[in-house]
């Protein structure tokens, strides 16, 4: 379970000196990545993914890898398009005001990443729910939150966290809980070699973590 932690001066809104170095790294890779136009930034990785070809010991020049690089190019630029992407101009003003202070959940999301440590994909679902504040956010913005910070470079922990933290600084809610259940293709293609395995990690702020009742409610409600 990954909980905000109260200490070095983070309560249940604030952010660990680990955060804020890792939302600058995020900053600085959306700016590199702008300052770049895309059809340099896919010819570059397209060399880069023919010298892979070469290396593995393939022919890079045979017909049915010829055009590989520039399509396996495209797909990495799509798989991490979330780095193009900021909360405010994904909510684009859905964010309502409402007198409505019961339970919200948005289950089953679907959700594709890139682990970071080996570049293979890991995939599953993530239930999201929240306890408004006055305030409340349009559905489909939840499973947009979920592919902003999806489509990078993750691992699942980290993800699960920037989940909730967005949401509350897109409502601040009374409370936010997010779990995600995945399956990761560095356990299944390679390393231990486990099929079947699923992670789940699950990150409560607010009155999530603090009432066991509420939490317990949660829980529940997602394995519905």
């Amino acid at each position: 379970t990954v909980e905000q932690p109260h200490q070095n001066g983070s309560g249940a809104n604030g952010s660990t000196k680990e955060e804020k170095d890792e939302s600058k790294a995020v900053v600085l890779a959306s700016t590199q990545r702008k300052l770049v136009t895309n059809e340099d930034r896919l010819a570059d990785t397209a060399k880069m993914y023919r010298q892979i070809i070469e290396n593995v010991g393939e022919d890079p020049t045979r017909q049915g890898v010829l055009k590989t690089p520039e399509r396996a190019a495209k797909a990495m630029m799509f798989f991490t398009k979330g780095y193009e992407d900021n909360l405010s101009e994904l909510l684009n003003g859905a964010v309502f005001d409402e007198d409505h202070d019961e339970m919200v959940i948005v289950k089953d999301i679907e959700m594709f990443s890139l682990c970071e440590h080996h570049l293979v994909p890991f995939l599953g679902k993530v239930h999201i729910g929240y306890l408004p504040n006055k305030k409340v956010l349009g559905l489909s913005k939840l499973a947009r939150i979920v592919e902003m910070f999806s489509r990078r470079l993750q691992v699942q922990e980290r993800l699960t966290k920037q989940i909730a933290t967005a949401m509350v600084q897109a409502v601040q809610p009374t409370g936010v809980a997010v779990v995600i259940e995945a399956s990761h293709m560095c356990m299944v293609m390679r390393g231990v070699q486990k099929i079947n395995t699923t992670t789940t990690t699950s990150c409560m702020l607010g009155v999530f973590r603090d009432d066991p009742k509420t939490r317990e409610e949660f829980l529940n409600l997602i394995k519905k």
